[in-house]
C-alpha cells in the first residue's frame, strides 16, 4: 500500500515513515499543504495521514476543500483532545483520526481499519478462491498449508485482491509499492509477481499476464 503523511514535525515524520515502511509500506511525505498537492498531482495513495496545524495551513481546512473529488481514505493526525476537535475533523471529511502523541501500534491498527472499510472487508482475513489470506498475520493458507508471506508479496497480494478481475501495469503496481525517492525498477515488479504465482499455486486464483497492459488476478 502507498501512503502519504503531511506531517511537518521532521522527527515525528522520520519514524512514521520508518515504522510503516517495516510493514512493506511506501510512505511520501510532505511538510507542507503545497507539498501534499504536488504528491497528489503525481500519484494515487491508498491513505493519507494528515496532520492538522501545518506551515501553510489547517489539514481540515484542506480536507474540507478536497474531499468532494478526493476518495482516498484519510487518518487525521492531532494534538488536540476536545470532542469539538475529534467530531469537527469527522464532519470535514475524515475517515478516523488519532491524537498526539501516539502508541504506533495503534497507527498501524488503525490503518489497516480504514483500510478493510474502504474495501468492504469487516475482518482481516480475505477470500482468494480456496485460500485465506490475511494480511495482518502475512499468511496465506490453503487447506491445512499455510505460507508466510515477506512484506512486499503481502502488500502486493493486498493490491491485487482489493482489485479482482482489474489489470493492473506495473508502473501503477510500482506506485503501489514503492515511494517515491525509492530506486527500482519495474523488473522488482516481475520478481515479487512470480513469487507469489508460486505461493498461489494450487488456491484457485491465479495472476495472469495480459500483453502488453499488465497483471490481472482471476479465478
Amino acid at each position: 500500500m502507498r501512503f502519504l503523511l503531511v506531517e511537518d514535525n521532521a522527527e515525528l515524520a522520520d519514524a512514521v515513515v520508518q515504522r510503516l515502511g517495516l510493514d512493506g509500506h511506501a510512505v511520501d511525505h510532505a511538510a507542507t499543504l503545497a507539498g501534499a498537492e504536488d504528491c497528489l498531482a503525481v500519484a494515487e495513495y491508498d491513505l493519507i495521514l494528515l496532520d492538522v496545524m501545518l506551515p501553510d495551513g489547517d489539514g481540515r481546512d484542506f480536507l474540507a476543500r478536497k474531499r468532494d473529488h478526493l476518495e482516498t481514505p484519510v487518518i487525521v493526525l492531532t494534538a488536540r483532545s476536545q470532542i469539538s476537535d475529534r467530531v469537527g475533523a469527522l464532519d470535514q471529511g475524515a475517515d478516523d483520526y488519532i491524537t498526539k502523541p501516539f502508541d504506533f501500534s495503534e497507527l498501524e491498527a488503525r490503518c489497516r481499519a480504514v483500510l478493510r472499510r474502504r474495501g468492504g472487508v469487516a475482518r482481516n482475513e480475505i477470500p482468494l478462491g480456496q485460500a485465506i489470506f490475511e494480511p495482518n498475520a502475512g499468511t496465506l493458507t490453503c487447506g491445512d498449508e499455510t505460507l508466510e508471506l515477506r512484506n512486499r508479496e503481502i502488500r502486493l497480494l493486498e493490491v491485487f485482491a482489493r482489485n479482482p478481475g482489474q489489470i493492473l501495469s506495473k508502473s501503477q503496481l510500482l506506485d503501489r509499492l514503492f515511494s517515491q525517492d525509492a530506486d527500482v525498477t519495474e523488473n522488482a515488479i516481475e520478481v515479487y509477481v512470480g513469487r507469489l504465482r508460486k505461493k498461489l499455486d494450487g488456491a484457485g486464483v491465479r495472476i495472469e499476464t495480459v500483453r502488453g497492459l499488465g497483471y490481472r488476478m482471476s479465478a
